[in-house]
């Protein structure tokens, strides 16, 4: 996920306030509030996104949501409703991908942005939801976690254990949300779709078939920060029968070339994002999850990009990308290093930039190293997804073109082949 646009400044010290893990706070007596609308929530009224929601079918979710919340009597309840509901959104976009059920409008099928625009429609209905009993702004925002979770795939990576007799290989592959959106709304996050098509399929291989499970992840720094990569990947990178054998993070990079990323950095370089929040850190690891001490500056790929980059996966070409911004030892002025960082130096960017996208191959690969994980893993920036000729404005342009819908399939097709690949180096 490479920042298109020129790095902008620094917004301030502005910050998302974390969402708790659980439920462990107990409601207490005070005044019920309402949440105001978010960032992302505001823009949901754009002509674009509820277009594009009406096009889809997805126009229903929230109101149907809304609906669900209020026969809810209890905390308990909430949960149990909230937990229902956001994982039933995440299958019907899984559905809708893979073709399953009923398209619900003209839109191609393909499309990650109906799952996105429905989600923020049902979590500004949880923010403005008054129930009849009291509910704390800290068990709003554990409830607000519940649902993101849910619904982005986060708390259903369902991995098979082997079955008597029959070896089935197991791979975790992750996307992410529309981003930049103020500069155009109608964006669309090609990571995003082929996890979406990718979900609970089976890639066959040489070497036996592959189980596929994915998730999608929020484009905000506070997320990342809180644990969300960690909390989702943690129960398939432990050891036991189900553990996983691959791990691709997958996120937009440049326009016209797949990357392999080599190396990744531990640094956050400050480019806003979809909540328009900037940080700019070392990037920040949460409590309680397995991790290495003293944090290293740099995570690599246990990808096996040699043979990705030398097999035909699809038209478009694919890289071996090495590298990275560092600031060498008893250095002070950031170097660009092409084949990788040097001993003792601190990260600035890895081969993935220093956003969210170099953050959850960083995030994921130290995981791998903390709990010992000998698996085939990183970073994988596909193609910027672009808009047809004529269609370029976001004034005037209408939010789907025949060669965005081809440039996005092809796009999928090609992560399919190139996770055919790195399934096929598994044990």
């Amino acid at each position: 996920m490479r920042p298109i646009r020129p790095r902008l400044a620094l917004l301030g010290a502005a910050l998302l306030t974390a969402a708790p893990l659980a439920l462990a706070v107990p409601a207490t007596a005070a005044a019920d509030t309402t949440a105001a609308p978010t960032v992302e929530e505001q823009r949901l009224d754009k002509a674009a996104p509820q277009e594009i929601l009406r096009r889809s079918g997805f126009d229903d979710a929230a109101p149907d949501f809304a609906r669900a919340l209020a026969g809810v009597r209890s905390p308990a309840e909430a949960e149990r409703v909230i937990t229902r509901e956001g994982r039933a959104l995440w299958k019907r976009a899984v559905d809708r991908v893979q073709g399953r059920g009923p398209a619900g409008g003209d839109l191609s099928r393909d499309d990650d942005r109906p799952l996105y625009w429905a989600r923020l429609g049902m979590t500004r209905a949880l923010g403005q939801w008054q129930p009849g009993f009291p509910l704390t702004d800290a068990r709003r925002a554990a409830l607000l976690d519940t649902l993101e979770r849910t619904s982005r795939g986060e708390d259903s990576i369902d991995l098979p254990a082997d079955k008597a007799g029959q070896r089935v290989k197991r791979v975790v592959v992750t996307g992410f949300d529309p981003f930049q959106l103020d500069a155009d709304v109608r964006r669309s996050n090609p990571s995003g779709a082929a996890a979406l098509a990718l979900d609970g399929t089976t890639v066959r291989t040489d070497s036996g078939p592959a189980r596929v499970e994915t998730a999608v992840f929020p484009v905000r720094w506070a997320d990342f920060a809180d644990g969300t990569v960690e909390r989702a990947l943690l129960p398939a990178f432990r050891p036991g029968p189900r553990r996983v054998d691959a791990f691709v993070t997958v996120s937009q990079g440049r326009v016209g070339r797949f990357d392999v990323e080599r190396t990744n950095g531990a640094w956050r370089g400050g480019y806003p994002d979809n909540a328009n929040v900037s940080r700019t850190e070392t990037v920040p690891i949460p409590a309680g999850v397995p991790t290495q001490r003293p944090q290293p500056q740099w995570t690599t790929t246990t990808l096996p990009y040699e043979k990705i980059v030398a097999a035909d996966t699809g038209p478009v070409p694919v890289y071996d990308h090495t590298e990275v911004t560092e600031i060498p030892a008893g250095g002070t002025t950031p170097v660009v290093r092409p084949d990788g960082p040097t001993p003792g130096s601190t990260a600035r960017a890895g081969g993935g930039g220093d956003y969210l996208s170099n953050e959850i191959a960083y995030r994921a690969t130290l995981l791998r190293d903390a709990v010992g994980l000998k698996a085939p893993g990183g970073h994988l920036h596909t193609p910027v997804l672009q808009f047809g000729p004529g269609n370029t404005d976001p004034a005037t342009g209408q939010v789907t073109d025949p060669d965005f819908v081809h440039d996005r399939e092809a796009i999928t097709a090609q992560v399919r082949s190139i996770l055919t690949v790195v399934a096929a180096t598994t044990r």
